[in-house]
């Protein structure tokens, strides 16, 4: 994939975090460290007063966690882009492609965490949350390219199903807007219902009707609305209501392996 290409992309997204998470920096995606040790300290005051109720139990484990474990898991997308000062020069790259070329695609987290990229090899992702990502690649290119200018993005996966033109799993950051999926997925279908859109969560509605679409029209992310990966947009039917809905799980199943957002417009 042309380094240029995935440049531009990273350029597109970041322009689309239009929406701020005013609370909840525990369940945000891009969450710093800082913020997440901070989140940690409110929930451990709450909690001396004595037993406490079991969700705030429960929030404590999950925020310590996110700064013990980090928050990459095997499976897990990065989109990486490094940027070639030759790029344009007039000498033809060592097997068709420069060092930073190689290193500006999309790589899958394995078992460690960690990323296998050309040229560098293992980058282990083990304690790293996704807002420590970028530094964490730029130190490892560092090892083999000099004072890399590189870009590194986490993609949280997201299913779209029912009346869209391509239902499936899309790769997008964290801030990219709610819209954004639905467009991933080819846009609704003329049978839409999109006044009952529904954001869902292992059967669960997180988000539903007037306040999803609502949140939509705000230019919401992904992020502000705590969106994990495996989360799905339901987009119902005008005709058939939800008895298609078994279908279009199926639909969805079979298009794994994950399509990723943007990467199937670039080449």
């Amino acid at each position: 994939m042309p380094s240029r290409n995935v440049l531009a992309m990273l350029a597109f997204v970041s322009l689309s975090a239009t929406a701020q998470q005013p609370n909840g920096d525990g369940h945000r995606m891009q969450a710093t460290r800082p913020e997440l040790e901070a989140s940690l300290g409110r929930l451990r005051e709450l909690g001396r007063s004595g037993p406490g109720p079991a969700w705030l139990e429960a929030e404590t484990s999950y925020v310590r966690s996110r700064l013990d474990a980090g928050d990459f898991r095997a499976g897990d997308r990065v989109l990486l882009a490094v940027e070639d000062p030759m790029l344009g020069a007039d000498r033809p790259p060592l097997g068709g492609k420069s060092q930073e070329q190689q290193l500006s695609d999309t790589f899958t987290v394995g078992v460690g965490p960690e990323i296998v990229l050309p040229v560098v090899g293992a980058v282990s992702l083990r304690g790293t949350l996704r807002s420590e990502l970028e530094p964490v690649m730029i130190r490892a290119i560092g090892r083999y390219i000099r004072d890399p200018v590189a870009h590194a993005r986490s993609l949280v996966s997201v299913g779209v199903t029912g009346e869209v033109a391509r239902p499936g799993f899309y790769g997008l950051p964290p801030d990219a807007v709610v819209s954004a999926v639905l467009n991933a997925a080819g846009g609704p279908t003329k049978d839409a219902r999109m006044d009952k859109l529904k954001l869902e969560r292992d059967g669960r509605a997180l988000f539903e009707g007037k306040t999803l679409r609502r949140a939509i029209e705000q230019g919401a992310t992904l992020d502000a609305l705590h969106v994990r990966s495996g989360d799905q947009l339901l987009v119902p039917s005008k005709q058939h209501g939800d008895m298609y809905g078994p279908l279009r799980f199926l639909a969805v199943l079979l298009s794994i392996p994950v399509t990723i957002y943007t990467l199937t417009h670039l080449h």
